[in-house]
């Protein structure tokens, strides 16, 4: 039988979203990320990356809080479907502990169960054959993401110490599968997360039997080089207090593909996993989001100005779209508000997302 931990990350406040959706809360991350490490971002593609992280980001995408790794959240309690999924667990034999995480360090303590024996080349890899299986109790995609950012952290090799055996168009191996155990019903429906996206089951007994009788569903990861990841998608542009979208430029480029080259305006940009940013408004950004056709789905809304036959003018919505195995967005001027996952941020510098196919994985029936 297998061990499995229930992990749940802790914050400081009870906000929607909690820890993972901005400002203070545990599983993020410091300003010191954002800087290379042995864990160096390098995409598998010929477009040209910066390597410049956004200024006063952190690389989950949030604005820095100064907070470090030692500073610990308020003490939470397991919420109710933890609990439950728990006795599931329990009564089909299974060892269940529950963890609180509160800090990176404390995600990584429990990552660690996942290693895999030692390999001759001294990289930490993932054991293809543990035991051990985690269940991630998410109240927002943005958590989820958080954990997730710390497993590739962990597992990417530096590109000096790429390994023959790492596939050529991955970055980094096979990451362990999670089950996800969320913890906010109403995401299912109106507001879907990337749970509800996914199909994945919502209640804790349902959840249970995915994580001791489901096999592994592969998906695809955005990397980017700003140290983080995106599960779902990334939403760039911004709205007035009236609810009116904000014109802002940027040069937008898929691969060899440009959508855009800064000098017009946009309304919006849409970098796309699976489908949580695929409408704006109404709007039709993205077409077909498969967050496991080894390829990003981008679209940009463009305003242009027409001219009926009487010689008036209005302004219709133009959406270009493209695919790719990565995109590159460099704001032309001044701040480009965000939304990543759930997690608000402001780009400032260009940003390059690039395709690992099938990287990670979720526990499914």
């Amino acid at each position: 039988m297998y061990d499995v931990v229930l992990l749940t990350l802790g914050s400081e406040r009870d906000a929607p979203g909690g820890c993972g959706s901005g400002g203070a809360c545990c599983g993020g991350a410091t300003g010191a990320d954002t800087a290379p490490t042995s864990q160096t971002d390098t995409a598998p593609t010929s477009q040209t990356d910066t390597g410049q992280a956004s200024s006063g980001q952190t690389d989950t995408g949030q604005a820095n809080t100064g907070q470090t790794d030692t500073e610990q959240c308020a003490t939470e309690r397991p919420r109710v479907p933890v609990l439950a999924c728990a006795d599931a667990l329990n009564a089909r034999g299974a060892r269940v502990e529950t963890v609180t995480a509160r800090s990176d360090a404390e995600i990584d303590a429990v990552l660690a169960r996942l290693d895999g024996p030692a390999r001759p080349d001294g990289l930490t890899w993932p054991d293809p054959d543990s035991k051990t299986r985690l269940v991630v109790a998410t109240a927002s995609d943005g958590q989820l993401r958080a954990v997730l950012r710390r497993l590739v952290k962990r597992y990417a090799p530096a590109p000096s110490k790429r390994p023959a055996d790492l596939a050529g168009n991955r970055t980094l191996p096979d990451l362990p599968p999670v089950a996800v155990l969320p913890l906010d019903p109403a995401r299912g429906g109106t507001h879907r997360d990337l749970a509800a996206q996914l199909g994945l089951p919502r209640d804790p007994a349902a959840v249970a039997a995915a994580v001791l009788d489901g096999t592994p569903r592969r998906l695809d990861l955005l990397r980017n080089d700003g140290g983080s990841v995106t599960l779902d998608g990334a939403l760039l542009g911004a709205a007035d207090d009236a609810g009116r979208p904000l014109h802002w430029r940027a040069r937008v480029e898929v691969d060899d593909t440009i959508l855009t080259d800064g000098a017009e305006p946009l309304l919006a940009c849409a970098v796309g996993n699976a489908g949580g940013y695929a409408t704006l408004n109404d709007v039709a950004l993205l077409t077909a989001p498969d967050p496991a056709d080894g390829q990003v789905e981008v679209a940009v809304a463009v305003p242009v100005v027409v001219r009926s036959a009487w010689g008036r003018k209005r302004v219709r919505l133009e959406v270009r779209r493209a695919r790719g195995r990565a995109v590159s967005v460099l704001p032309r001027e001044g701040k480009v508000p965000y939304l990543d996952d759930g997690v608000e941020g402001e780009l400032t510098r260009k940003r390059s997302w690039w395709v690992e196919p099938g990287a990670w994985a979720v526990w499914s029936i």
